[in-house]
């Protein structure tokens, strides 16, 4: 095993990678709770139970699908990155495509599932490759420096520290507030672990973070240790059945195909991306093992489809796992152990809370930023698309669109400034793409 994943080249160890992988699992653990209320539309009051889709079935789906995705990553792309169903992506499946389109989520299944399969075929094909390993090694850096702002942006709202204003769009939080006080103690405690070089220390901050909070009765002590397993029944296969619905195969399922396609490939491109660049993985700005890499997130999303969710994706909150000293495939593979084992001890995640996850969140987003000081800054043509990748990312809310942003600049800086043959073919088609894709939005 540590001949595999190459565990004395990169300087790692079993212990090391455990702790990164339970790091890992505690910081997305919270989609386990958040993907069945979205997808089942919990929030949404007066709505008739067939576009619900059942909790208990998803929350079984969310799982597996994650433990599926994050075993492939593992054991195929050998990178401590893990999968989940995605947020965003949970939320356009359940708010735009059910509630808003009124399409049946049998229909929103189906649509994940084709784009999965797309996905699978890009992949073997080696194309999403090519792309990965076109992208200019400043853009690259962008990418990883706006993700860290971007998941620092999350932590710091999900903590109650930045709320929403409606005079300045986002304003300093009620700073008095007992769970936004619990975080910004979390956020003290893991800076001064982190400050003393205490390996572990975004772990360790979690779990302290999460007793204080129960001491206080800022966390409910669990009732529960273990509970029953949910039936996984009511969404399993339920996806064929839309095949052969003759209204699937409308025009309109064509662009709801589509949006799962394009927001699911920049967001697991700029995540591989972000992740391998923190690690240290990257090599001569390529990914190595990037072809099997990038199939997991297509395995999983078909895997996920044929179970009842919504499309599977690498989550950023692996780089708190990669924070805690994860270097390998391994770390996934453990969470994808927590993943399974969340399906029996389901009670415990309920303290695994915004304000316990916020601190780790911010941790890691100061650790991505750093890449900031690996772009070339003195030439305008870089910093131009640069800054606005980074900056695009947490006010558009979106991944995917700073890297359509950034890619839209590049090649317009680069031929002002007459470096045309510098720019890869690729970037030109990109291009002219994400210009087609804002003007129709």
């Amino acid at each position: 095993m540590k001949n595999y994943f190459q565990f004395e080249k990169l300087g790692t160890s079993y212990r090391q990678e455990f702790m990164g992988g339970m790091t890992t699992f505690l910081a997305m653990a919270y989609i386990l709770v958040v993907n069945p209320l979205t997808l089942s539309l919990a929030s949404i009051k007066d709505l008739p139970d067939a576009l619900r889709m059942d909790q208990g079935s998803v929350f079984v789906a969310t799982a597996v699908a994650s433990a599926i995705g994050s075993i492939v990553m593992g054991l195929l792309g050998k990178y401590p990155l893990a999968l989940a169903p995605g947020m965003g992506l949970n939320a356009f499946f359940a708010y735009t495509v059910v509630l808003g389109d009124k399409i049946p989520w049998q229909h929103a299944l189906g649509a994940v599932l084709i784009s999965g399969v797309f996905f699978f075929l890009l992949t073997l094909t080696g194309l999403r490759e090519k792309i990965i390993n076109a992208i200019p090694v400043d853009l690259k850096h962008a990418v990883g420096a706006g993700i860290g702002l971007f998941i620092t942006f999350l932590g710091l709202q999900e903590s109650g520290i930045i709320v929403k204003n409606d005079a300045t769009l986002v304003g300093l939080g009620d700073l008095s507030n007992g769970p936004t006080l619990l975080a910004i103690f979390g956020l003290v405690i893991t800076v001064i672990m982190m400050t003393r070089g205490i390996k572990g220390a975004v772990f360790y901050g979690m779990i302290i973070t999460a007793i204080v909070g129960m001491i206080f009765h800022l966390i409910k002590v669990p009732t529960k240790v273990v509970d029953v397993v949910p039936s996984v029944k009511p969404t399993f296969g339920a996806v064929f059945s839309s095949f052969s619905d003759p209204s699937f195969w409308s025009t309109g399922m064509v662009g709801i195909v589509l949006t799962f396609l394009f927001v699911d490939f920049f967001d697991n491109a700029g995540t591989l991306v972000a992740v391998a660049n923190q690690a240290g993985l990257m090599k001569d700005n390529k990914l190595p093992n990037a072809g099997r890499a990038l199939l997991s997130d297509s395995i999983a999303t078909m895997a996920g489809a044929v179970l009842g969710t919504s499309t599977t994706t690498s989550f950023v909150e692996s780089t708190a796992g990669v924070a805690s000293g994860a270097r390998t495939g391994f770390a996934s593979l453990v969470t994808a152990g927590f993943f399974i084992l969340s399906l029996f001890f389901f009670p415990l995640l309920s303290v695994i809370t915004s304000p316990v996850t916020a601190p780790a969140l911010i941790i890691v987003g100061v650790l991505m930023v750093s890449s900031i000081g690996e772009i070339d800054w003195k030439k305008f043509e870089i910093a131009v698309p640069a800054f606005l990748t980074m900056i695009a990312m947490p006010l558009s809310y979106s991944i995917a669109t700073g890297i359509a942003i950034g890619f839209i600049f590049y090649p317009i800086t680069m031929i002002v400034k007459g470096r045309i043959k510098e720019v890869h073919p690729i970037m030109y088609f990109f291009f002219i793409i994400f210009l087609i894709y804002f003007i129709l939005r």
